[in-house]
């Protein structure tokens, strides 16, 4: 789905969004109030550039607006790998857009990420993975690292990651084992604007991800783990 037509189905009472070299910004209208909207297109990678209007998107809603939601969408193929964007420090860029979404969330900005295309790498970490809550729509791609980079970082054959990826949801691509895992709240599969209202009024700044993927049998071993090491730190009774 391009970004025209979600943007119409998730704000039908009108919205000013607009893009430029592929980022994506403005306002969309729920129930009556204003949602600041930023994010990506055409599945660009995320450079300096983008990272930057990212993060300056975020501040410039914190300081004008506040309390407003902030909905992020995110079409992106991950972290631009360019030699310059490296000497630069693109992680370092990355880091601050992470940074400042965190920021908001902290001053009370409902954070709400929504994968409509496609989301790899880092350029979905420091986006709709670090928001309140993040959806996506059914047709999206999702994924980390593809199977075939997996192989050579990993150094496991590839047809073993295949056969692993039937059964275990970390192995595998896709927007429903990343629900299963508890990264992804909900997967919207039609009435976009009733989908995204009533993500809007039951946000929970809270962390369930662990929780959820225990839940969903994505992810088994998390949250027991966490809640070892919790009960160690906080010692006897």
């Amino acid at each position: 789905m391009n970004w025209h037509t979600l943007a119409s189905q998730l704000f039908p009472g009108g919205h000013d969004i607009v893009e430029q070299d592929n980022f994506l910004s403005g306002t969309g209208t729920v129930d009556g109030r204003p949602v600041a909207v930023i994010g990506t297109t055409d599945h660009t990678p995320i450079g300096i550039e983008i990272a930057l209007a990212q993060a300056r998107a975020v501040l410039q809603t914190v300081r004008a607006f506040p309390r407003r939601p902030i909905l992020i969408l995110v079409d992106t193929q991950g972290q631009r790998l360019r030699h310059r964007d490296e000497m630069l420090g693109i992680n370092s860029y990355m880091a601050h857009l992470g940074k400042c979404i965190d920021l908001a969330r902290r001053e009370g900005h409902a954070v709400i990420g929504l994968v409509y295309d496609q989301a790899l790498s880092g350029g979905f970490i420091t986006s709709g993975l670090i928001a309140d809550a993040c959806y996506a729509l059914p047709d999206a791609t999702i994924r980390v690292m593809g199977l075939p980079a997996m192989a050579r970082i990993t150094k496991v054959p590839e047809a073993t990651l295949v056969e692993l990826a039937k059964s275990n949801p970390v192995f595998a691509p896709g927007p429903v084992n990343y629900w299963r895992m508890g990264g992804i709240q909900e997967i919207w599969k039609d009435e976009l604007a009733q989908a995204l209202s009533a993500a809007l009024a039951n946000v929970d700044a809270s962390d369930r991800r662990r929780e959820l993927g225990l839940a969903r049998g994505g992810r088994k071993f998390a949250q027991p783990v966490a809640e070892a090491v919790r009960r160690q730190h906080a010692g006897p009774a």
